[in-house]
């Protein structure tokens, strides 16, 4: 058997190369994660009244948090303060079909998003108010929901709700 250099740091330099790819996943997480005095994946609880009653309301079911569904809508918000945009899309040209996918979200499903320094009680008004995100939280094919916010670093708040099935 002959000792070859090359053979013998090959997997060395495929170690430190897997190292250098989960650093970088992790620091792309961190970037769409939520910042600063963001509620990130807890917000699910301050809304669950909120659409318990408007859903109620309307004769259906409350919705339940969904912890699939709370990453997703944790990213998105993290993602708007980190760009300081309000989207559907991410800079990583994610649409949001490619965003439930890779969270594990199966189904129907749909997305919310709002900014503004407001309380969850003119956030839900706000939506009502809006044909298209009324209908998406008025959709009875849903039943589970995940709510976050993010603020940017000049304070502003970024929301983003994510219904699915």
């Amino acid at each position: 058997m002959t000792n070859n250099p090359r053979r013998l740091h090959q997997p060395a330099a495929l170690a430190l190369l897997s190292l250098l790819l989960v650093t970088s996943c992790q620091n792309v997480f961190s970037m769409v994660s939520p910042t600063g005095g963001g509620e990130g994946v807890g917000a699910s609880a301050t809304g669950e009244t909120y659409l318990a009653a408007i859903r109620s309301d309307h004769g259906l079911p409350a919705l339940s948090p969904d912890p699939k569904l709370e990453k997703a809508a944790a990213q998105q918000a993290g993602y708007m303060a980190q760009s300081a945009e309000m989207s559907h899309r991410t800079g990583w040209r994610k649409d949001f079909a490619t965003r439930m996918k890779e969270n594990g979200v199966e189904g129907a499903a749909a997305e919310n998003v709002a900014h503004g320094a407001m309380d969850p009680e003119k956030l839900f008004k706000m939506w009502m108010d809006s044909k298209g995100h009324r209908r998406n939280m008025l959709d009875p094919r849903f039943a589970h929901y995940g709510l976050a916010s993010a603020e940017d670093p000049q304070g502003r708040k970024y929301w983003a709700l994510v219904l699915g099935r």
